[in-house]
Order: C-alpha cells, then structure tokens, then sequence
C-alpha cells in the first residue's frame, strides 16, 4: 500500500480530529528511522499541495472538513445583538452569536453559513455566521435629531450630528452629513441612509436628511415617528387619492344586475360605538328542517378595487391597515372605507355573501357564495347586542325587528362554539391593553379590553364562512390564497412539554405528533388552576406565527382543515384578493388560472410581511404608551405576578397588562442561578425563588417613554417564597472537598501549584 494511502487512511479513522507528524510516525511504525521519517514528511507535504490533507494553526494534520453549507435568508434582529435568519417558511431558523451578524440589519437578505447544524434530538437549533449581505432591507429611516456633543463636535468634520430612531431593531444612531437639508436640534426627519456599519464604525449608520417632518414636541408625532420608521406610510399618493375621488357615492341601479338580492332579508351589522367602516353584516334565520341559515355579507371592495389600479397597488403595498392607540393607518382612503363600501344604514351596498345552512352539529350541509347586493335593517353595536342578550327589556323593546335573530344568534354560536371544541381548537386566554388618551395623545387610563358574547359571536360567525370559503376553493383545486398555521415545531413543543412537566400536568403525543385536540385537552386541565397564565402564555409562544400560503397546509390552532381570510377587505388585502378570486374564478379559464398561480405566491409572502411590520408598530407605541403612562408613578410600589423568567432577570405584569423588567442585578442580596429546565431563579446563599406565575412586590424605578423600557425592583414582602438551599461542599468555602473524585497524579500535580486571585479579571499567583 502507497505511503500516502496509509496516511488518509489513518487520519480517516483516527479517534481525534487532528495529530502531529511526529505521533503520525509512531503509529504507522515510521518514527526510529530517519529515512522513513524524511519519506513520511515529502508524502505529507504532497498530501498538503494536492488538498488531501490540511495542517491545522497548530501544525497538526487532519482531513479536509467539508465546506460549511452556506444559505441565503433574511436576517431577523434583536435588540440585544444577535438575531435569525429565516431560510424558508418550512425550515428551521439560522441562530446568529453578536459578533456573527457581519452588522446585518432586520429584513436584510443575507448569506448565513452554518457552523453548528440543529439537533432535533437536543433540541439544538441550527447556528451560523453571516458572510455577505446581499441587499439592505432599511434605505431611509425616521428620527429625531440631536447635536453632538462638544467632544464629539470637535471631530465631527463633515457631519451635522445624529438622529435616533424608535425602530428597536436597528440599534445603530445615524450620523447625519452636512449635505442634505440642516434640521434643528428636535426636528423629526427623514434620512436617506449612504452608509451602514461596517468594522471600522460598528455601532452607526451615515445619511443625509431629505425631509423635516415635525418637531418632537408636536401633537401625534411620537405615534407618526413610530410608524414612519418601520416604513408604514400614513399619507395616500395623488394618483390614489384621484382614483378613490372618482368613484361614485351612490350604487346605480342597472349594476345590481346579475347579483343575488338579499334586501328583503333581515341584515345587520354589529360593531364598536366609534366603527366608521363597516365592512361585515349577518342575516340568520330557522329553517323548518331545523337547520340554521347564516348569512355573512362582506363589503364587495373588489367592485371598486380593480387589479394593478393604483388603489391596488397602493393597498397591496400597505398589505394591512395598522392600528395604534388613537389613530389608525388606513389600506384605504377614507371615501372607500368609510363610504360607499361601508355597509351603512339603510343604504343599498354591494357584498360577496357566503350564505350557509348549518346543522346541530355545527357542520356547513349547504352553501352559496355570490356577488350580492343588501340594505341594513339595524346598526347594532356590541354593547347593545350584549344588554339583548341579558335580557334587558328596554333593548329588547327598542330593537324589536332584530329580537328573533339575535335569538338564533346565540343558539348558534353556541353550536359552533361547541363544533370547534369537538375538533380541537385551542382556546388562548390573553388579555389586550386598551390604551385612553387624551387630545394631546397622552395616555390618561389603561384598561383590560373586555369581550362580550356579541363579540364572540360575531368571531365565530366570521371563522365558519371563511372556512366554507377556503373549502370552496380547496375541493376545485383552483388558485387560492390560505391562511395556514403550521404544526409547531418539534423542539419548541418538546421544550413546553418539559416546562410543564415541572408543573406535574403530563401532555398526550409526541412533539412530532402532537394534535390540536392534545394541546386543548391540556389547556381544559389547567383552566382555573394557579399556574393556567404561565402554561398558556408558553404554550402561546411555543406555536408558530400564522401567514398568508398559496398552498392548503390547515390551520392548527383553530384545528381547522381550510381557511381564509375573506371578512374584512377593507382592511386586509388577502381578504381583498380572495373577493378577486372570487369573481375571477367562478368560470376560470386557463389565463385566469395561470395569472393567479403566478401572482398568488408573492401576495402571500408580502402580505405576511406587511402583517408583521403593522404587529411591530402597535406593539411599539402600546410599550411607548405604557412607559410614558407609568412616568408619573416612579417609585410606586405593586403586588405583581412574575411573567417570564430569563437569566438576565425576570419580567412582572400588572392587573392592567403593563409589563416591565425586575433586572439581575438589582437583585444585591444574592447570587441567583438560572434553571432553564423549569425557568427559575433561585438564591445561593437564600433560597429565594423566582418563578413564573409567582406574586412578588416591586417597586416602579424607571419608566422611559423613548425607550418604551419599565423597570422594577423587587421589594422584600411575605409574598417572596424561600426553598431550601442545598449544602455546599467545604471546597466552596475554601477548604478541601473529600468528594474529589480526580486521578491521584492530578492531585499530586496540582499539590504544589500557588492559588490564584483575580486581578483586573486577569488571573495572578499568590506571592
């Protein structure tokens, strides 16, 4: 056998993953001899030059590793510096260190090469590094402008001074060059980023400022600040705005032609006191076989909304109206929404109608969906419907001609309510913040928002028809639009599993097999006990995040085999494409199939991201109007309950949904170590525990409106619970520990070694 030969074949099958030449000699027999042993070192510098072998930083030899797969995704940042990259929408997500983001910022499309592969099997999620940025997400960014400070100014050369935005994902100021406009010190502008951090400036971007929008003090620019970083745009383009001018305010009578007429049917639509834009109303009635005929009828926003208008790429582009505390960011203009495709009172308007007969079962056993045209008999609100339903004569009497189907409204919801709980469908106890402010847009009051029956109603008399419709499409096999939310994945659910283990309430399945019914046979068995808000709440992020897919993947949440979104056009553009699709395809040709199974993908994709961002900016100004709320109560001090845990501290919820940060370290009395397993932290020395779902009492210490932060600290109080310490050994004293259990010629070689004391965090003998 050539020499070569024995050498890969060595290195090949060698335990370690490297060696040195000279140990290579010895075992293949090659190391008294200095022949052999010149011969070995040509043959493994030929080895070397042919890449058959590499020589480590250590001089040692090994087999070349495999090049590390490198893909391309989009990165997700977090605040704190590291981040993901999301792949695909059915693969797992790339994990990246700080320090392994190569300065990416959130939603930049990047090249991520894997260092560390997943292990299902540990629950290890892949890890990588990111190597090349292919195109920068963030162009232009929102913010307020600051001066340097007289340090900085001296060498500040060509630049004017800085603008902080509110967008926490990019945790970069942005100096701002004296080559655009020259904003004062409070100004809100927009910046036209030209250069992003790279090694030599890592923590800044550079731009210039190309529009001054407001001062920081102004009415609503806080709010406006917010939403324009993240992209979201408030005012419409000329072109739209001519467009949505142009239409008609009236519905001419020859274009009822060819609709179904629902105008004689008893129809209303339930919403809140202050809803503007009313895109849904229902007509229900008992037949005589026993059934339930339920009528939903949806604005038909597609009649006025024509493909690649400029309204439709203006929606398109918006994907979503956003709504933040006193404002909300419209998909459409106002003369739409809140005109002639508001299905006001008494007004003829035309809708897409999903009419369905129901059984006692809850099963959908017949069905038409059409254009249509209606005429509202009632413009209910959710309040009133709720004081009909608890008997209260006074709206009984006053809403007569709608009494018999508010009747059969709650002996159905209660049918269909039980329908879902029979299939599985997971109920999530959460509660939403209702933020009051006033005229100045300061907030005033912060309540739990409530749900009524008439509330829930309304939900599930939504859900069923965009069941039908999803159905509708699925059995034609045509293009469609889905909302699917996926099975979750097997190593959050096995990490929940393990979380609620600690609680002592086993879960049926395996995280690869784990049901819909499982997970909502669990949530029944806590319900009422201590711990129900700590399980949901993990549970909640154990599952994946819904989205918009051109294929039927079901909905797990909901246990539900089809669905769509088709309720509210008005506001959502998947609801809007579904109507098209509608229309289009209820006589396709070839061309019309082929156009939506080309254009249907994207829409998905976008609009999915489009959601995402308008859930980022009402989560921002929901913390940016809480912490500025809680500025007046510093030093105010709470019974709270413990929300999460972390190894940096653990977060606190007050009765009003108000969140903020117990920091480790505050917390001086102690060194707490975290348990991941059960997601605790307890005292060394005390015995203190911190645990999910735990009363503590704490004090408010900072509450900072720009950051959004709230910072607590725990105060000592008879709610804390202290468990018993562990013993420790006499080595964590100082002394010997008997249980040392090392080699006799370790103990021996350290006898005679001098102790070591910290010095500058460096390490340094004893003299």
């Amino acid at each position: 056998m050539k020499l070569s030969k024995k050498v890969t074949d060595f290195l090949a099958n060698m335990p370690s993953k490297s060696i040195s030449p000279k140990m290579l000699a010895t075992n293949l027999g090659l190391a008294d001899n200095a022949s052999d042993y010149k011969h070995l070192l040509k043959t493994i510098a030929q080895l070397e030059e042919n890449k058959a072998i590499e020589v480590t930083a250590a001089g040692n030899l090994a087999l070349p590793q495999p090049e590390a797969e490198v893909l391309e995704g989009t990165f997700s940042a977090n605040p704190r510096g590291f981040g993901f990259v999301r792949i695909g929408e059915n693969e797992p997500d790339v994990f990246v260190k700080r320090g392994n983001t190569k300065f990416a910022m959130n939603e930049d499309t990047v090249e991520v090469k894997i260092t560390s592969p997943a292990n299902p099997l540990k629950g290890n999620e892949a890890e990588g590094k990111v190597v090349a940025i292919k195109s920068r997400a963030v162009t232009s960014l929102v913010g307020e402008f600051y001066a340097f400070d007289p340090e900085e100014k001296k060498n500040s050369g060509s630049l004017l001074g800085y603008v902080i935005n509110k967008n926490k994902k990019i945790p970069f100021r942005t100096n701002i060059s004296k080559k655009g406009l020259h904003p004062e010190v409070g100004d809100i502008v927009r910046v036209d980023v030209t250069h992003y951090p790279d090694r030599d400036f890592p923590e800044v971007l550079q731009g210039i400022v190309t529009e001054i929008i407001g001062k920081a003090t102004d009415t609503g620019i806080d709010v406006l600040e917010v939403l324009e970083s993240l992209g979201i745009p408030s005012p419409f383009p000329e072109d739209v705005i001519a467009e949505a001018n142009a239409v008609p305010d009236e519905i001419d009578e020859k274009d009822i032609i060819g609709r179904v007429d629902y105008r004689n049917e008893i129809t209303f639509t339930i919403d809140g006191a202050d809803a503007k834009d009313l895109d849904d109303a229902v007509h229900i009635k008992a037949l005589d076989n026993g059934n339930i005929e339920l009528g939903v009828h949806i604005a038909d926003v597609s009649y006025y909304v024509t493909e690649g208008s400029a309204l439709d790429r203006e929606a398109l582009n918006r994907g979503t109206s956003t709504y933040v505390t006193d404002r909300v960011v419209p998909m459409l203009p106002e003369r739409l929404s809140n005109g002639i495709c508001s299905l006001n009172l008494g007004v003829n308007r035309f809708t897409q109608s999903c009419v369905m007969e129901i059984n006692s079962d809850g099963h959908v056993v017949n069905y038409q969906i059409s254009q249509s045209v209606i005429k509202t008999t009632e413009r209910m609100t959710y309040s009133d419907v709720n004081e009909m339903l608890a008997g209260n004569q006074e709206f009984l009497d006053k809403f007569a001609v709608i009494a018999e189907s508010v009747e059969q409204m709650a002996k159905l919801h209660e049918i269909l309510l039980a329908m879902r709980a029979r299939r599985g469908s997971i109920d999530f106890e959460t509660q939403e913040a209702k933020i009051i402010v006033d005229k100045l847009g300061k907030p005033i009051e912060i309540q739990v928002r409530k749900r009524g029956t008439a509330e829930m109603m309304i939900e599930s008399f939504m859900l069923i028809a965009n069941e039908t419709v999803a159905r509708s499409f699925a059995t034609r096999e045509l293009p469609f639009i889905y909302r699917v939310h996926e099975h979750p994945k097997a190593d959050k659910l096995t990490r929940f599993i393990d979380f609620a283990s600690v609680f002592g309430i086993p879960l049926k399945g395996t995280p690869e097999k784990m049901q819909s019914k499982d997970l909502q046979d669990f949530m029944l068995k806590i319900k009422g006990q201590p711990g129900e808000m700590v399980l949901s709440t993990m549970l909640l992020r154990s599952m994946q995040q819904a989205r918009y897919d051109e294929d039927n993947l079901g909905h797990f949440g909901l246990a539900a085999e089809y669905y769509t979104h088709f309720t509210s056009p008005i506001r959502r553009y998947p609801d809007l494409l579904v109507h098209r699709l509608i229309r289009a395809e209820s006589h396709p040709t070839t061309e019309v199939i082929e156009h939506f199974e080309e254009i249907i993908p994207e829409v998905a994709k976008l609009t999915s991201s489009r959601e995402r961002r308008a859930i980022d900016a009402e989560r921002a100004v929901e913390a940016m109007k809480k912490a500025e709320y809680m500025e007046s109560y510093v030093g105010t001090e709470y019974d709270v309950t413990i929300s999460s845990v972390t190894r940096f501290g653990f977060f606190v919820s007050l009765p009003n949904t108000i969140e903020g940060l117990v920091h480790m370290s505050t917390l001086g009395d102690d060194f707490y170590n975290f348990n991941e397993r059960d997601l605790t932290l307890k005292g060394e020395r005390t015995g203190k525990v911190f645990r999910m779902g735990q009363p503590v009492k704490v004090k408010l210490v900072k509450a900072d409106k720009i950051t959004g932060d709230i910072d607590f600290e725990h105060v000592d109080s008879d709610l804390d619970v202290v468990e018993a310490v562990e013993k420790r050994s006499r080595d964590s004293r100082g002394g010997r520990d008997s249980r040392d259990k090392r080699p006799d010629w370790k103990k021996n070689k350290d006898k005679d070694k001098k102790p070591f004391h910290k010095k500058g965090g460096k390490p340094t003998r004893k003299k």
